[in-house]
């Protein structure tokens, strides 16, 4: 969430910085600093009122300490109709500062001077690309039909539990799971990391604190008698590890691991690009975040992408970097890079990773601050990204792995295998 005196302060360059993620925000800013105005001179009138009535309630105590009973009584009248506008001016005041969130909540985080014009995911910038596609002619299989040859991943069991989206994996294929799972976590920890086990369920605060909610494309699973919704992401509930907190400076950067299972409606998904593996509904995905000074935030993020893309090449997957332009980044996010791997059978690219750079926005709405030199009180900068999320990724190594005999286990994933081939 932006900061009003931000927005009071760099009108024009908000509106033009949010052009670029399509967003038309000149009205909705006049009604933003509008309703800042309608709110300081409201609070300050209230200010004005309760000094008042404050001031006139120890004139009436010193009147009848010294006997003027009538005058003193006259007085208490006033101080009636002065606690009357109060009430007035404070239900006024409460209003204007819940019309004002409203408003602000409303608005898309201001994207970083380098992120691409565009309109949608054509239009992302590719940064890099490494590895090699492997040519395997005819003799390719999609990774749906190796998975039920192997008898490792079954959707339509899936389907009969729970429903399209769910699916189960069995022998091999959860041993791979798991195995991917363990390889990620440890090389996050390696890299600094400390890994947490959070919740799998949040409350509104947590939602609204990363900008999850309100839920603009109904994504969420909502657990409606506790009022609760599954997680998306574990960046909701370890980035809400520090809400309300105000962290020591020394303490930065501070790194999280975490695996959890994320659950997404993605509504609306239909058709050839959601088969198999490519599109769930409950999936595995493994996390990571940092909260940072804002000197250093894009620092970090450079260092992030390069975390994963090192992870991407111990696994020996052709993928590339992609910066996602204004069209298609986040509602939350100033930055972001997208990891994809190359499909082989499916000849596409499979998005796996997205890494970004929220700066203040995430923070603004957790009151997550530390204090600068000056004692100053700031918000942070938190950043997260996948490291990663296994569906695709385990669609691309059965994928790019097969062979004539069945699908051979990466080199570094073996120790934790057990198996070098299914």
């Amino acid at each position: 969430m932006l900061q009003v005196p931000y927005i009071r302060n760099h009108k024009e360059e908000v509106i033009t910085k949010l052009a670029v993620k399509n967003f038309d925000a000149k009205d909705i800013i006049d009604e933003i600093i509008a309703l800042d105005e309608k709110r300081r001179k409201t609070q300050a009138e209230l200010d004005d009122t309760l000094s008042e009535s404050n001031k006139l309630s120890k004139d009436i105590g010193m009147l009848y300490k010294s006997g003027n009973i009538d005058e003193a009584n006259d007085k208490k009248a006033e101080t009636a109709d002065l606690k009357e506008k109060s009430q007035e001016l404070s239900q006024v005041l409460s209003s204007t500062e819940n019309e004002l969130k409203e408003k602000l909540v409303q608005i898309p985080n201001i994207p970083h001077e380098s992120v691409p014009v565009g309109n949608s995911e054509e239009d992302n910038e590719v940064v890099s690309e490494e590895g090699e596609i492997r040519n395997l002619g005819n003799t390719s299989k999609p990774h749906w039909e190796l998975v039920a040859e192997k008898n490792i991943i079954d959707f339509e069991l899936g389907v009969k539990i729970t429903g399209a989206g769910f699916p189960v994996y069995k022998g091999k294929g959860a041993k791979l799971q798991r195995a991917l799972i363990n390889y990620f976590l440890d090389k996050n920890i390696e890299a600094g990391y400390e890994e947490v086990m959070p919740p799998h369920l949040v409350n509104e605060s947590s939602g609204f604190g990363t900008g999850q909610l309100p839920d603009k494309e109904g994504q969420m699973y909502h657990v409606t008698g506790d009022n609760l919704y599954l997680i998306p992401t574990a960046e909701v509930p370890v980035t809400n590890i520090f809400r309300d907190v105000i962290v020591k400076q020394e303490d930065l950067p501070i790194k999280c691991t975490a695996y959890t299972p994320c659950f997404r409606r993605e509504a609306g998904s239909y058709g050839k690009d959601v088969r198999g593996l490519n599109r769930l509904h409950q999936f595995d995905k493994v996390e990571i975040v940092q909260i940072e000074h804002p000197n250093n935030s894009y620092k970090a993020l450079d260092a992030m992408v390069e975390h994963v893309a090192e992870i991407l090449r111990e696994l020996g997957l052709p993928f590339r970097v992609l910066k996602l332009c204004g069209g298609d980044i986040s509602f939350t996010s100033a930055l972001t890079y997208d990891f994809e791997v190359y499909s082989i059978a499916q000849e596409k690219w499979l998005e796996v990773s997205s890494v970004s750079n929220f700066e203040s926005y995430q923070s603004n709405r957790l009151k997550l601050r530390f204090k600068d030199d000056d004692k100053k009180t700031t918000l942070c900068h938190s950043l997260n990204g996948s490291s990663l999320a296994l569906p695709r990724i385990m669609a691309a190594l059965i994928e790019n792995y097969q062979d004539v005999d069945g699908v051979n286990i990466p080199k570094v994933l073996i120790p934790y295998c057990g198996f070098d081939k299914i």
